[in-house]
């Protein structure tokens, strides 16, 4: 008996020094980043969507439902699970930047959801993950794809000088450590929802330098109208710090271009919402990737993503949040085959370029996609 309760003894203080050690670890390691400060707690007190400490959604949101309790999404589930990741190196394309850097409007993808936008020839970074490794830790986390041309070598050393960041939340495959901290002295602006401030000030980034704003708030920047709009998902950088800071997504309207990125999310009224008072996008960036159907209601299937393009009037949608990282259990390259399918259905344009390819973004946006997934 008194060996098992040294067992015992054992257990709980390796337990408790483990978890003690681990707390030590993510206040240390800035990559977990920062805390709201009291005076940003105290302001956020007086907004509809922030309630006892934390930000909120619209409308009722699970982050995780019971299986047997969700049969409506079991299709979800039914992918090849063997092609999770490719088979092979995604063929990307080397990036053009005498075209970016043309005065043409103009978007690049770098995969998942980093987007380099020209806006009335502004630089727009969006979502800027551009590490190898979706974490806090490069040694530990989700890796990127093999691409065919290491593109992502020396990517923000090749930038131009980048006039603006949007940021949509600040999960570890959209707000990255790394990245930020070497985008400081090339960018001239940070925007984020509420509280993401935190992070990059403890990164080193200068407060002036970023703007925070709630969901349909709108301010202008350099020529250009931009918006954080409602998104349906939830925040957080580690356990103690859920929904603590804000969610959204962006509108960004340029003289000559209309742009909305969704952010992550499910669906919900909030597109019809967002379509109501900015129509028409002449592009929209819409998530529909890392589906599951645990969580149906902070992720869309890309039927939902189609949806959400008519809702908010896109006339040309492009889907993101895939190509680049495994972090559902479907086929790698099964959101984009659904979402064309789905498209060419309901008569909805949709492009689908190469990681790294720059896309005109002219008044008649027409681009047959080209399978370059079905490795």
């Amino acid at each position: 008996m008194n060996k098992i309760k040294k067992s015992a003894a054992y257990i709980f203080c390796f337990l408790l020094l483990s978890g003690v050690g681990i707390i030590l670890f993510m206040n240390i390691h800035p990559a977990f980043g920062g805390i709201p400060t009291t005076e940003q707690k105290e302001t956020y007190q007086e907004l509809n969507n922030y309630v006892d400490g934390n930000f909120v959604n619209d409308i009722p949101t699970r982050v995780f439902v019971n299986r047997s309790n969700n049969s409506a999404m079991n299709e979800v589930s039914a992918s090849d699970v063997k092609n999770r990741n490719p088979a092979g190196p995604i063929p990307v394309s080397a990036i053009d930047w005498k075209l970016i850097e043309s005065g043409n409007d103009s978007l690049t993808w770098f995969g998942h959801s980093a987007f380099l936008l020209s806006v009335d020839n502004k630089k727009l970074l969006i979502d800027p993950m551009l590490s190898p490794v979706a974490s806090p830790v490069s040694l530990v986390g989700i890796n990127r794809y093999e691409y065919s041309e290491d593109i992502m070598l020396h990517l923000i050393d090749d930038m131009p000088p980048i006039d603006a960041v949007f940021i949509t939340h600040d999960h570890y495959d959209h707000l990255d450590y790394r990245s930020a901290v070497k985008l400081n002295s090339k960018v001239s602006h940070f925007f984020v929802p509420l509280g993401c401030s935190a992070h990059l000030i403890r990164w080193g980034i200068p407060e002036e330098k970023i703007t925070e704003l709630n969901w349909w708030e709108e301010t202008e920047y350099e020529g250009l109208t931009v918006a954080l709009t409602p998104s349906r998902h939830g925040s957080g950088r580690n356990p103690l710090n859920i929904d603590t800071t804000l969610w959204g997504g962006w509108v960004i309207l340029g003289n000559r271009t209309r742009i909305y990125i969704s952010g992550d999310g499910g669906y919900g009224p909030h597109f019809k919402e967002i379509g109501d008072k900015y129509e028409p996008f002449d592009i929209a960036l819409i998530e529909g990737a890392q589906y599951d159907r645990k969580w149906p209601d902070i992720h869309m299937v890309p039927e939902q993503a189609v949806q959400a393009n008519l809702d908010v009037n896109g006339k040309t949608m492009m889907l993101m949040h895939w190509g680049a990282f495994t972090l559902a259990n479907h086929a790698w390259n099964e959101p984009i085959e659904r979402a064309l399918k789905e498209a060419n259905e309901r008569e909805v344009n949709i492009i689908a370029p190469h990681i790294g390819e720059t896309i005109l973004l002219d008044a008649d946006l027409q681009m047959p996609p080209t399978a370059w997934w079905d490795l």
